[in-house]
């Protein structure tokens, strides 16, 4: 206690060189932990609602659904497109599947009134998309498979597109228009989110037909197969797979010119994103905390230079190389510490605020703030030995002869 209250006196009486230390230590606190908790809630958030894939579920496509690098991509263009054709050899070649739906995406424009809305996610479904997809309904219902096979001329909105058209309108039964093409309004999702700033309420499904009726068959589609789960969904996999190679002859040694995506798939190619990214800042951020703590160890030295005199009265009096060290150190490590509280605190409200701002995921956890009070009071500890080791190694008639 002798040596806290001795520190606190000392850091009192140096407002200005505590505060700038204490200031370092903040903004490089607040930064680290402000990352760790956007990136926290990203993998939630993915892990919760990625790709709009359940875990019994998996997808079949022209292209990669995780694909890192252009080579890849370039190759996979050249890929045949996923036909009706093959939806209906997949439906009568696969016993395993429990359902097949389909998708196709592409973008466009939307407007209601006055108001248009560019860049919106167009999507097209088939009606077992109802039961297939995980995206849940706010108000209104699905198309039927009546009106998929009739094209009629409906949709559902996302959440973010209802508000924006409408505002505090009822969407349902009111006509927007696509394509310069009316769409009654039959359905609105519950809000799904952002992740990382990317809005994923902003879209639009029609039924199938309807959308090939009006983007023509230009477009690869995408086959969403539930399959329940365990062994039957792996075997499924395998019967797709070999409908697929037996329609293309595809030899037994060749590749494969279609991919097969699964929830598992998404969420390992997101943690390999974020993990390198973590690392990435981790890095970056060992670096800053390198240089603060060689600051903070010069600033100790300089204060046991200009406290010559007093470690001298100090040591005249009774005081013990080891209490001279413990104050010391007790300095440090209250400086740094009290940087990391304030920058754990400061990187929570900011990851906190752009959640509600920027509708960046951002989840909060225990053991970050933990970590970064920890992370400073450890940059202290290592950076204050030095310092402490100078001060408490003067030698106390030495020191004394500095007292005019």
């Amino acid at each position: 206690m002798r040596s806290l209250s001795l520190s606190l006196e000392s850091l009192r009486m140096n407002p200005m060189r505590t505060g700038l230390t204490v200031l370092g230590l903040t903004m490089g606190t607040a930064a680290l932990i402000g990352v760790m908790t956007i990136i926290q809630g990203a993998n939630a958030f993915v892990a919760d609602k990625v790709a709009n894939l359940g875990s019994d579920v998996f997808r079949v496509a022209k292209q990669s659904f995780d694909i890192t690098n252009l080579e890849e991509y370039y190759l996979s263009q050249r890929n045949p497109d996923i036909t009706r054709e093959d939806v209906a050899a997949v439906r009568a070649g696969c016993p395993s599947c429990l359902a097949v739906g389909v998708t196709i995406s592409d973008r466009t424009a939307v407007r209601f009134g006055g108001t248009e809305i560019r860049d919106v996610t167009f999507e097209g479904a088939s009606a077992e998309m109802a039961s297939i997809g995980n995206r849940d309904l706010a108000r209104g219902r699905w198309f039927t498979e009546g009106e998929d096979r009739h094209a009629a001329e409906v949709c559902l909105l996302g959440a973010e597109l209802a508000e924006e058209l409408f505002g505090g309108l009822e969407p349902l039964g009111r006509e927007v228009r696509v394509d310069q093409r009316p769409l009654r309004v039959i359905g609105v999702f519950a809000s799904i989110g952002s992740v990382l700033g990317q809005n994923q309420d902003r879209f639009l499904v029609t039924p199938l037909s309807r959308f090939r009726q009006m983007r023509g068959l230009r477009l690869s589609l995408t086959m969403e197969v539930q399959a329940g789960e365990g062994s039957r969904f792996e075997r499924a996999q395998d019967e797709v797979r070999a409908v697929l190679r037996a329609r293309r002859g595809i030899g037994p040694r060749d590749d494969e010119d279609f991919y097969l995506g699964t929830a598992d798939g998404y969420i390992a190619l997101w943690q390999q994103i974020s993990s390198s990214f973590t690392a990435v800042f981790v890095a970056v951020s060992a670096v800053a905390a390198i240089v603060g703590g060689i600051v903070i160890m010069n600033i100790l030295l300089v204060s046991v230079s200009e406290r010559t005199r007093e470690i001298g009265v100090r040591r005249a009096v009774g005081a013990r190389r080891g209490d001279i060290l413990r104050q010391f150190l007790t300095e440090s490590v209250l400086q740094c510490a009290t940087g990391g509280l304030l920058g754990t605190t400061f990187g929570l409200a900011a990851a906190l605020a752009l959640r509600e701002l920027g509708a960046f995921p951002a989840e909060v956890r225990w053991w970050a703030a933990a970590l970064g009070v920890g992370y400073a009071a450890a940059i202290g500890l290592f950076f204050g030995i030095y310092p402490a080791m100078r001060a408490a190694d003067l030698d106390p008639i030495e020191a004394l002869k500095e007292i005019r």
